[in-house]
């Protein structure tokens, strides 16, 4: 048995899923560009470090740090019933979810869901955050056949840090802000750019270098062949561990 005696379950998504993908995305940008227009993109990190954070650890704890940041901005958002981005819902999700965050907006008569995931790089560090995980091989892979609809977002996020002294305590405050970011669906991200580790269970797919992506229009079932043919290209994957998966996650009728 090869890969092209399977018969593959095919998911179909539906026909506004590009224009409702660039809905979503455009609004994400929009909020964000909101923010650092206003001056409200920095995280203030108060110590009692007098010299200060070190700065050349602290992409250590930046993910985490830009991840609540993105939270509270959308949360703020959905708390106005009123606001002019349509997001009516958000909710953060657990530390080991697929996604760090899932936002709900209203289009018309539809609400439109977009997973995201929150990626953190600094303008400080060369290549720091270049080439991220972004998820698991057979967790996007079933998500993609379960909810041919479903739209993984990945937010990059570029910050970079400094310290300046509180004139009230006299200790050095650590200010992380934000210069740069970005939406991705991860469907829509050329092939060029997606590699697949195998490392980490099933293996993780990557972004190659995410500060500069190009895209790509595919189907759902495009982006899961486009999946398959990443993972069995990998020298320590073989046709017997794709069967395997493709059998425990349903992919296929046979």
């Amino acid at each position: 048995m090869t890969y092209d005696d399977l018969i593959f379950k095919i998911p179909q998504e539906s026909k506004t899923y590009r224009e409702d993908s660039a809905f979503i995305t455009t609004q994400i940008i929009s909020i964000l560009d909101e923010r650092k227009t206003t001056g409200d993109n920095k995280i203030i990190l108060n110590t009692n470090l007098k010299l200060g954070l070190p700065l050349e650890n602290i992409n250590k704890i930046a993910g985490p740090m830009i991840e609540a940041w993105a939270f509270e901005v959308f949360a703020g958002i959905r708390d106005d019933s009123n606001n002019n981005y349509s997001l009516i819902n958000v909710e953060a999700q657990e530390r080991l979810g697929m996604a760090d965050i899932i936002l709900q907006f209203k289009k018309d008569e539809s609400v439109l869901t977009g997973n995201v995931d929150v990626k953190a790089t600094s303008n400080d560090i060369p290549n720091s955050g270049k080439s991220p995980n972004i998820t698991s091989f057979s967790r996007i892979r079933s998500a993609y056949v379960k909810d041919p609809d479903f739209m993984f977002i990945v937010l990059y996020v570029k910050h970079r840090v400094y310290s300046r002294r509180n004139k009230t305590s006299g200790l050095m405050d650590g200010i992380m802000e934000i210069v740069d970011y970005n939406a991705y669906d991860l469907k829509f991200i050329s092939d060029e750019d997606i590699s697949y580790n195998p490392a980490l269970g099933t293996g993780q797919i990557q972004v190659k270098d995410i500060h500069y992506i190009t895209f790509q229009y595919r189907t759902t079932w495009q982006m899961c062949q486009l999946l398959d043919r990443k993972y069995l290209s990998s020298s320590r994957r073989t046709f017997e561990d794709f069967y395997r998966e493709a059998v425990k996650h349903r992919w296929i009728k046979n």
